[in-house]
């Protein structure tokens, strides 16, 4: 996960979800990345969970520098937002696996059954969406252009929300991974092929060669679109995970006292929110 102040309610209510639902929440150790030294997100860090197992790491914005093109929404222009694409040359050598979550989802399930799922040889798996149009994540000049087109060669691409991902961080550094989803950056600076910040890259190199996880693990769109963050309904079936991607975070219209219905699941979990209420109280 990332620490990045302006969504660290997100990320306590996300790792406060993640102990609460374990079985066996001392086995958990949590890997974060941060942009710079913050003391003041330590001290929450610390305070909260005072028993947290947990390491930080600087992610150096200055890899993304240059290489990070204008999309549909500033949030997702921040270089944090593509330190993911680095998280296996960050972390130490003897993790070899690791379960990569957004900050805006909470976990209502036993975090060790995404944990122990079989990635069966392949680098990343995440639940699939092979219902979504696919074509819209690419502009007109990537499909027409018969060099780039070919892309996907040989693979079934589907959609996958790069917020949740099980990553086998050994095969991702053999395979070189880092550098091939920098190549489809560096493309992107060159033709405009892409809209939405850093997913289309990974959809370039993995998508539809990626083991497929049961979608109970991201309900995400909560957060609706990109561009409005609209309410939106939870998806039929079980839920395991519960994610706010798209513009609209629940701690934002909770505090504007204009939620949607899907808010009010995350709401149990916000730290930041009790803590306020009991001083009030």
């Amino acid at each position: 996960m990332t620490l990045d102040s302006n969504y660290l309610r997100g990320t306590m209510a996300a790792v406060f979800s993640i102990l609460q639902h374990s079985t066996c929440p001392e086995n958990i150790e949590f890997h974060f990345l941060w942009a710079r030294f913050k003391p003041e997100v330590l001290f929450s860090i610390k305070s909260t969970f005072p028993y947290l197992k947990f390491q930080i790491y600087r992610f150096d914005s200055g890899r993304v520098r240059g290489k990070i093109s204008k999309s549909i929404r500033q949030a997702l222009d921040q270089p944090l937002n593509y330190a993911r694409i680095y998280l296996a040359d960050i972390i130490p050598g003897y993790v070899n696996r690791v379960i990569y979550l957004d900050s805006d989802l909470v976990v209502v399930d036993d975090i060790a059954k995404l944990w122990e799922v079989d990635l069966e040889g392949k680098v990343v798996a995440a639940p699939e969406y092979c219902h979504a149009n696919f074509t819209t994540y690419f502009t007109d000049l990537f499909w027409s252009d018969p060099v780039l087109s070919r892309a996907f060669e040989g693979r079934n691409p589907c959609y996958f929300n790069t917020g949740v991902m099980i990553v086998d961080v050994e095969k991702w550094r053999e395979g070189n991974y880092t550098k091939k989803v920098e190549e489809w950056m560096t493309v992107q600076k060159q033709k405009r092929i892409y809209h939405l910040g850093s997913l289309p890259p990974f959809l370039l190199v993995l998508a539809g060669d990626i083991k497929a996880v049961d979608h109970r693990w991201n309900q995400h769109g909560l957060g609706g679109d990109n561009l409005e963050g609209k309410c939106r309904n939870l998806h039929p079936g079980p839920i395991s995970l519960l994610h706010w991607s798209g513009k609209g975070k629940p701690w934002l219209r909770l505090d504007s006292r204009r939620p949607c219905t899907v808010d009010h699941l995350w709401a149990p979990y916000d730290l930041y929110r009790s803590n306020t209420h009991s001083l009030e109280e």
